[in-house]
């Protein structure tokens, strides 16, 4: 009885079609093809709204299968919508990824060649360096690994890194890491430091921080951490940061970081100093960053620079308070530097919408006198703040003096323009 029914359920074929039909789809639209011994009953429940989806349509469900053969057309419609932009990117990258790198083996044998019979770390170096194709460069170091009475040692693992690095081959410079991190005595602070900054270039912090990681936990005192190593992770995870939010996150990971920088005794430098003023700034905490400003000198010993002084006017600016911005700008002046274009751009916003609008236009010119862009929304800013206080002939004559000294382009000029008829 088992037997008989297996053989009548497979006595079925069932072959689906795709092509172009109209919109209108219904049941009748399904042609059942074929001769049945008996009556076929088939029960097919189609929504209106999968029409058009590029599929194989469903399970068709049999209630009584008895018969011998039968076929099942169905017509729908390809989609044709464009691909979206995030498709298409990542399309050209499966493209990239497929079409790999050929060996010139002509060019291989000819690099051999030229090494000496029995040629050391710092001759295989030589040659990886003075070669410009990465890819040879790559089976260059996995030739020389097989060769007998050859070992490998910082001096060939750091430029094979650094070649594999600049060329964006990070899967082939992660197998040289994996074999630098199986010899225990190899490695240096230098070796580590290429491999956690081509590691951050590549957007792999985690794989960077564990490199970091495994250099503290290193027996070998030559590999331990530096204020170098330090630097390279702070700008990593300071650039991470696309807003308040996610800077925020990353600066509790770089304020851990400080902390066991200064607990291991690496004096900070005014760098590692600025990348904190910056991470504060970046994730609002402007009160943490004017802390670590007054304790530069005090506490570290060292002196801040235009950089401090210009993530805090920013920071400032961004939350309304002008006149500590002021105070730190006329200080930053006393010591000789000249703010950047985005404190003074800052600055003059923060003035303009706190309504000192006379104040605001002294720093527009003060930019200019010092060589400074000033951009567009700066411009638009003063413009309509003068409008809203009612100072029309103020904003009328400052677009003039724009216009006469060149100093904005015609398409700028006339949006600048259109802000004041506006307000008129």
């Amino acid at each position: 009885m088992a037997a008989t029914s297996i053989a009548s359920r497979s006595a079925f074929l069932f072959t689906t079609r795709l092509s172009l039909p109209n919109p209108n789809f219904t049941l009748s639209s399904f042609r059942i093809q074929g001769s049945a011994s008996r009556f076929l009953r088939q029960e097919l429940n189609i929504h209106q709204r999968f029409f058009g989806v590029l599929a194989s349509m469903g399970t068709f469900l049999l209630n009584r299968s008895v018969g011998r053969s039968a076929s099942v057309s169905m017509y729908m419609s390809y989609s044709t919508t464009i691909p979206t932009r995030s498709l298409r990117r990542r399309i050209s990258k499966r493209k990239q990824l497929s079409t790999k790198p050929v060996l010139d083996e002509s060019k291989f044998q000819e690099t051999i060649s030229n090494l000496p019979p029995r040629f050391t770390p710092e001759e295989l170096a030589d040659a990886i360096t003075l070669e410009e194709d990465p890819l040879l460069c790559f089976h260059l170091f996995n030739w020389a690994s097989q060769q007998p009475r050859f070992k490998h040692e910082n001096s060939s693992y750091h430029v094979a890194i650094r070649k594999l690095g600049a060329a964006k081959m990070y899967k082939e410079m992660d197998d040289i890491v994996n074999q630098v991190l199986a010899v225990r005595h190899i490695g240096n602070e230098n070796l580590y430091n290429s491999i956690i900054f081509y590691f951050t270039k590549a957007g792999k912090l985690i794989r960077a921080v564990n490199i970091f990681r495994h250099m503290t936990t290193s027996k070998n005192l030559e590999c331990r951490p530096t204020i170098r190593t330090y630097h390279i992770l702070f700008k990593a995870l300071l650039g991470r940061g696309n807003n308040s939010y996610t800077s925020h996150m990353y600066m509790e990971t770089i304020r851990s970081l400080f902390r066991q920088m200064v607990d291991n005794g690496i004096e900070p430098d005014v760098f590692a100093l600025n990348c904190m003023v910056k991470g504060f700034v970046l994730s609002l905490h402007v009160n943490d960053a004017l802390r670590i400003f007054h304790q530069m000198s005090v506490v570290y010993n060292c002196q801040p620079n235009s950089f401090t002084y210009d993530y805090l006017i920013h920071g400032l600016c961004a939350q309304g308070r002008t006149i500590n911005a002021r105070e730190l700008l006329d200080e930053m002046k006393g010591k000789g530097f000249v703010p950047n274009g985005k404190s003074y751009n800052s600055l003059a916003n923060a003035l303009a919408l706190s309504g000192e609008i006379d104040d605001a236009e002294k720093c527009v010119w003060e930019m200019i006198e010092n060589g400074r862009v000033v951009d567009f929304i700066t411009h638009k800013t003063l413009v309509y703040e003068s409008c809203r206080k009612g100072k029309y002939d103020e904003a009328t004559r400052l677009l003039e003096m724009l216009r006469e000294k060149k100093l904005v382009d015609r398409d700028s000029y006339e949006k600048l323009v259109n802000v004041l008829h506006k307000d008129l």
